[in-house]
């Protein structure tokens, strides 16, 4: 072939792709000025590839018009002027803006109380603009009744004057859904009380999808399960099953320290420690069971041992028993033993009722006015608040309240003393950001009692009370302590943090009153093995100095298995 042939046969194919390439343009007018500004402020794509494109973008467009209340838009014709301009004539008419909608028996007026309108008696009235949006929203709501596959229909459509139009409203239902069936995916096992009473999620009623993703969203304030994805339905003719995938996780969690620090009087090292074990839902019911030792260098030991179950016999009650043993060097032992009855009212609020037994023995040879065997016997209330936030594996709880009181009597050889008890322990944490927090915690309790003995009283002091005190080694019958941390995460598994605490405490048999201050710092890190927390702490009274041979280094490890 000759370069000549080849050259024309290139300038045909440009040729012929250019053509096949051209653009078709769309311009559309109404039937006066006013009209086609109006389509104009709408707006419209003016560029298409094919015909069938341009005539869907017009058919598209009266639909819009419809909806803005021209309901007797029309399109007269479409016209070609040439190869690439086409004209586009619509008929708009009057402008319709508002419709009055009759209702008969088969529609709850109670629906309307969720919708913008204008009610007359069967009937309600809207504006033509918000219709489509409140139909839909009419008929999420009648799918939440448990008919998920309704539809309503406009029917009988006429103008009833220049400004307004008519309509029946037609609900097309379908057989009302129930839950039939709840079947749990991945954890088999799942506590099926926690289906009842936490996500109240029961077999028999009336099936709403929106509200059950609710529902199943609160497995999240569990600890030891979570979900894998969204629930999901099956609709057969005669039944609804409704499948939940869920995940078992660990949530036994192991947590010690190791403090060490100069004894004041001997100068020497002294090293104190504690281990807190708890072990939740191995039984697959639901179960906490905590166990706890702590041993200080005053030589103090405490032991507990307590385990809440909740959701007895798949009711919304609960019960919570324990025993703790408390032992002062040679100077005394105390043995406390109480039992709750607690009812969750929902997944965050708590309330309980119970009973608390404390027997006391004085290890010395004499008893003492301050130093007596007792036996005390409460009646108790709690409440308990929480909500977590876990996303975060540093801090999984962001507000914590628990408030606790006990009326009774204390009796011992000197006679029958009447007694109350109050304690309070809560923590926020106020997160400012991604990286920036604050911590605040305030724990305090109160014993009111005509007089006092010596092996009765609270004893606080420590890393888990204000720090930079020796563990347990303040003594008082009434005490209240504020911790703050300024925390400051730099990254998903690191943080240090600030210390500065505050407390006061009144001990009426030593007759004294004191304000106390403990500042520091620390760091808690997220490893292999579990979160390690290190602090470093020096307390000071209202009336001493610091003293950096008082400083307390805490080492702890909380690990999760």
């Amino acid at each position: 072939m000759t370069f000549v042939k080849r050259f024309i046969l290139l300038l045909i194919f440009i040729c012929s792709n250019q053509i096949t390439a051209q653009s078709l343009n769309l311009k559309i007018t109404a039937e006066n000025e006013e009209r086609t500004k109006t389509i104009d402020s709408l707006g419209y794509n003016s560029l298409f590839d094919n015909y069938n494109n341009l005539e869907s973008e017009v058919n598209d467009l009266a639909k819009q018009l419809a909806r803005f209340g021209y309901i007797d838009t029309t399109i007269e014709r479409i016209t070609k002027k040439n190869d690439t301009l086409f004209n586009a004539e619509l008929f708009l008419g009057e402008k319709i803006n508002s419709i009055r909608i009759y209702y008969d028996s088969d529609f709850d007026p109670e629906l309307l109380n969720f919708i913008t309108h204008s009610k007359n008696e069967n009937s309600f009235e809207l504006e033509i603009s918000s219709l489509e949006n409140i139909l839909n929203e009419l008929n999420s709501k009648i799918a939440e009744q448990g008919d998920p596959f309704s539809s309503l229909q406009l029917v009988n459509i006429s103008k009833f004057s220049p400004n307004l139009i008519s309509a029946d409203l037609k609900i097309v239902s379908n057989q009302k859904r129930r839950i039939d069936k709840i079947i749990v995916k991945g954890y088999e096992n799942f506590p099926k009380s926690y289906i009842k009473r936490f996500l109240k999620l029961r077999t028999g009623k009336s099936f709403n999808l929106n509200a059950i993703k609710e529902k199943v969203e609160l497995l999240e304030d569990l600890r030891f399960a979570r979900t894998i994805k969204d629930p999901e339905v099956l609709f057969t003719k005669d039944s609804t099953t409704l499948y939940l995938y869920v995940e078992k996780t660990r949530t036994n969690n192991f947590d010690g320290f190791l403090g060490f620090g100069t004894n004041e009087n001997t100068n020497k090292i002294e090293f104190d420690g504690y281990l807190d074990l708890r072990l939740i839902n191995n039984l697959n019911f639901g179960e906490t069971l905590n166990l706890f030792y702590k041993s200080d260098e005053i030589d103090q030991q405490t032991f507990r041992v307590d385990t809440d179950l909740p959701y007895l016999f798949g009711s919304p009650i609960g019960l919570e028993v324990g025993l703790q043993l408390f032992r002062k060097d040679s100077t005394f032992s105390t043995a406390n033993q109480y039992a709750k009855i607690n009812y969750q009212i929902n997944s965050r609020h708590t309330f309980g009722i119970g009973i608390t037994s404390i027997s006391s023995t004085n290890l010395l040879e004499n008893d003492t006015a301050i130093l007596n065997d007792y036996t005390t016997n409460y009646y108790t209330l709690n409440y308990n608040y929480i909500k977590p936030q876990p996303y975060d594996p540093l801090f999984p709880i962001n507000f914590w309240f628990d408030l606790s009181t006990g009326f009774g009597d204390r009796t011992n050889d000197l006679g029958s003393q009447k007694q109350n008890l109050f304690t309070l322990d809560t923590y926020k944490i106020f997160n400012l950001n991604n990286k920036n927090s604050i911590y605040t915690r305030l724990n305090g309790s109160i014993l009111n009692s005509d007089d006092y003995l010596d092996n009765e009283l609270f004893r606080f002091g420590g890393i888990n009370s204000i720090r930079g005190f020796e563990e347990n080694s303040l003594v008082a019958n009434l005490y209240g302590v504020i911790n703050t941390e300024y925390r400051y995460r730099l990254s998903n598994s690191i943080y240090v943090h600030s210390v500065l605490d505050a407390a006061y405490f009144e001990n009426q048999i030593t007759n004294s009153k004191q304000k106390l201050f403990g500042f520091g710092f620390g760091l808690g890190l997220i490893t292999n093995a579990g979160l390690f927390r290190l602090n470093y702490s020096s307390g000071k009274t209202e009336n001493r100095q610091f003293k950096l041979s008082d400083s307390k280094i805490h080492l702890s490890l909380t690990a999760t298995f």
